[in-house]
């Protein structure tokens, strides 16, 4: 059953893990986990400390190159009555400084204590939410 706005909305806000779709200009598709903080109106998400090759990660050459993104939070459970998803669509921008780029730092402190430890220093992706939508077996 389609969720209703507010329900999306808040299993939006609850869950603790997103996935990321992206594709690139040629339309090549990549999609990652990432941990997220959503306030009403945008969903962001840092580049961290987590070990990776190089803070030019997939992700932000695809945004650069094409910033229509995806976020996709679900419910799984074996019990199929249980399942749920929520996908949010928007379009993502890069802040690598700025009061806009620290206040989304402490909003994803305030959800990730990991993040309070050690301070991200990498780029924010903050995502414009343009539509939420959703679906649960049971509503």
């Amino acid at each position: 059953m389609k969720l209703e706005s507010a329900e999306a909305d808040q299993r939006l806000r609850r869950a603790r893990v997103a996935r990321l779709a992206t594709a690139s200009a040629s339309g090549e598709p990549h999609l990652v986990p990432i941990t997220y903080a959503f306030d009403g109106t945008r969903l962001y998400f840092v580049i961290d400390h987590k070990p990776k090759s190089s803070m030019n990660v997939r992700r932000l050459r695809n945004i650069a190159e094409n910033p229509q993104v995806s976020v996709l939070v679900d419910h799984y459970s074996d019990d199929w009555e249980a399942l749920w998803w929520v996908r949010a669509d928007g379009r993502a921008e890069v802040w690598v400084s700025g009061d806009a780029r620290d206040s989304a730092v402490e909003l994803l402190a305030g959800r990730y204590p990991q993040y309070r430890e050690h301070v991200p220093m990498g780029p924010v992706v903050a995502v414009a939410v343009g539509s939420i939508s959703g679906w649960s077996y049971r509503g």
